[in-house]
């Protein structure tokens, strides 16, 4: 297994990441939250795990060991493949998927693109007792450090790159940072903004 990729960014697109290593290009499938972090010439460590398949071996990586864990437990369950797995973290924290898990909350799992009512349903009752417990205080709230201009560029960015129009893009950026009481959105805050702005849209179609 490849716990993890350390190297520099080469390529970052939609849905992947190359990474040199050693000058080794891996590619690496990753969430739009872990993708608007990359920067192209950077050096970046990655969370991986290597899928395999009869016809394909498929590197994932995360920008938290967290996250990794929570990929790797949800796809125990009957259905779900790494896509499906992929996507809920790209929709939810994982303490977010542990709280709905929790809370049998099928509401909060069927906003992930290629869950329905049965594999919400599903989810809940295979995950139930698999997951470890969420942090005691769900907040997101990040402390303001020095603002980045092109913060909220990214996340529009990585928006308009998933299929919403830019107008649209921008509005929900507006909306999560106007509840948030913002107008800025610094690194540290790109991802989880990202999520929010994705939970405020829902699934495309």
């Amino acid at each position: 297994m490849i716990a993890s990729l350390t190297g520099t960014v080469a390529q970052v697109s939609l849905d992947r990441a190359v990474l040199d290593v050693g000058g080794v290009g891996y590619l690496v499938h990753a969430t739009p939250a872990t993708l608007a972090g990359l920067r192209v010439g950077e050096d970046v460590r990655l969370h991986t795990t290597l899928v395999v398949r009869e016809d394909s071996m498929t590197v994932y990586g995360f920008a938290e060991a967290d996250e990794r864990e929570v990929f790797e437990v949800a796809q125990s369950v009957s259905g779900v493949g790494p896509r499906i797995a992929l996507a809920m973290l790209a929709v939810l924290t994982p303490d977010a998927l542990r709280r709905a898990i929790d809370a049998e909350d099928t509401a909060v799992l069927r906003r992930v693109p290629g869950i329905g009512a049965k594999s919400a349903q599903r989810i809940v009752l295979e995950l139930s007792g698999k997951l470890a417990a969420p942090a005691p205080d769900g907040g997101s709230s990040v402390p303001h450090a020095a603002a980045v201009p092109d913060g909220r560029g990214h996340v529009v960015e990585a928006l308009v790159g998933l299929g919403w129009s830019a107008k649209v893009a921008e509005d929900a950026v507006g909306k999560v940072l106007a509840e948030a009481g913002s107008d800025v959105v610094v690194e540290a805050e790109v991802p989880a903004t990202l999520r929010a702005a994705l939970r405020r849209l829902g699934p495309r179609g």
